[in-house]
């Protein structure tokens, strides 16, 4: 790391306790001899003065990132307003910490940045792997920090032959994933078998997952192979697993339990070496708790557990997600639709999707079949005001869309923290925000400690 600051006492300071935690520091009084230090040296992480003669913070942040955009840079300032810091971050520094600095909150922030740009290479080598076997994530789009979480786990789940348990609401793209970490496996020559557990009667489930014998049951006139054979040396996906009548969990349990089992009618024991990934949009606890799940086939299938967040919280990714859809929907219809008018984007990004990126997936293909023009308009649209998932109404006429965020954010953090008994920490916690971004913002908002 590299600790820049005018302040002799100040510096020192840093660079004893930075080196206390074990972190090797250099040193530099003004922004000069940072660049010097910069051009010459290997750093990672620079905490950075923002008020310096000479050259200043902000300049220095640029002529950094200039000569390398991978330093990760935190703005340390006493003097600036949070415009200012915006200002540093729109310039590249990756956050801004107040002065005088707190110790505990430094530490938090330096490991948040390192646990970050771990994730970060640890998903570029997970992408370099995909490309050399032909495999993309492309249907994977994502700006979002859990998602890109969920992306590395993949990365450090496909090796094994763990069971996975996939939760997520309908639409949220949870057989994606279970594909992606499939075809990331060893098993990837192998086929993958999907079998939507709610979509059959108990007794045909039971015969596709596990195959019948001739006269088994009225109809069975010849012997059938089920999906576990089907899928053996690969994968078998049961998705919305929490449908499963019980007679039909002891029988999947007892396959996980001994990899082996027998076909509907049949006393032949088979073996299968299948893994299994499982999906569900319900909570599988509850039903444990309700009697409706077996504890002990939950817990089999709960070995690794991904949780893939509903469009809601992840608004980021919907422009990108529109774009792609945009493209694969013009070429399709062979239409020219070059993108959203910024009112239809407005609209889009207020609404909460109940049925997450499949419906946006329909909505955007709607509007790409009746759009008169190359440019999808609110007209276009199956919604003209939308609800948000909080029950927060928000128009798309009569209010500018700065209006209707700070609206909503207003509502949102009193919500959250009515809803942690205003304990900041819990609530900045189901916000997914810091605890210095909720406190400015309930600040801003004139909203009570």
């Amino acid at each position: 790391m590299l600790v820049v600051e005018d302040g002799q006492s100040q510096r020192e300071m840093l660079r004893d306790f930075l080196e206390q935690e074990g972190h090797s520091i250099e040193e530099a009084e003004n922004g000069e001899m940072a660049i010097e230090k910069v051009q010459s040296g290997h750093f990672d992480f620079i905490l950075l003065d923002y008020k310096m003669p000479g050259m200043d913070g902000m300049e220095v942040l640029k002529k950094v990132k200039r000569i390398n955009p991978e330093i990760d840079i935190v703005m340390m300032t006493a003097y600036g307003t949070i415009e200012t810091a915006v200002d540093t971050m729109k310039a590249g520094a990756v956050d801004y910490i107040t002065k005088p600095v707190d110790l505990d909150e430094l530490l938090i922030l330096i490991d948040r940045i390192s646990e970050r740009k771990t994730l970060i290479r640890e998903n570029e080598i997970l992408r370099e792997k995909l490309w050399k076997k032909g495999i993309t994530t492309d249907q994977i789009i994502y700006r979002n920090p859990k998602m890109e979480e969920l992306i590395n786990m993949v990365a450090r789940v496909s090796a094994s032959r763990a069971t996975v348990l996939i939760q997520g609401e309908s639409g949220t793209g949870k057989e994606l994933f279970a594909r992606l970490i499939h075809k990331m496996s060893p098993r990837s020559e192998k086929p993958m078998i999907v079998v939507n557990c709610s979509a059959l009667p108990e007794t045909l489930l039971e015969s596709e997952l596990f195959g019948h014998e001739r006269r088994a049951f009225t109809g069975a006139t010849a012997r059938r192979k089920g999906r576990f054979e089907e899928a053996d040396g690969g994968t078998l996906f049961l998705d919305e697993i929490g449908e499963l009548s019980l007679p039909v969990q002891v029988k999947l349990l007892r396959f996980i339990q001994e990899r082996e089992f027998q076909r509907l009618g049949g006393n032949q024991t088979i073996r299968s070496d299948v893994r299994i990934i499982s999906a569900t949009n319900r909570n599988l606890e509850d039903r444990v708790k309700d009697g409706r799940f077996r504890d002990d086939l939950y817990y089999r299938l709960n070995v690794v557990v991904m949780n893939i967040p509903p469009l809601r919280e992840r608004k980021e990714d919907i422009p990108s997600l529109i774009q792609h859809f945009i493209e694969s929907f013009s070429s399709e219809n062979k239409k020219e639709i070059r993108g959203v008018s910024s009112e239809a984007m407005d609209l889009l990004l207020k609404y909460d999707y109940p049925g997450n990126v499949r419906e946006l997936e329909n909505v955007i293909e709607r509007a790409a079949v009746i759009a008169r023009d190359p440019v999808i308009s609110l007209r276009d649209l199956p919604f003209k005001e939308v609800t948000s998932h909080h029950g927060y109404s928000v128009s798309a006429e009569g209010t500018t869309m700065k209006d209707s965020i700070e609206t909503l954010e207003f509502q949102l953090i009193e919500q959250a923290l009515s809803d942690a008994g205003h304990n900041q920490t819990r609530a900045a916690d189901i916000l997914g925000i810091s605890e210095r971004t909720l406190r400015y913002k309930m600040k801003k908002y004139g909203l009570k400690d």
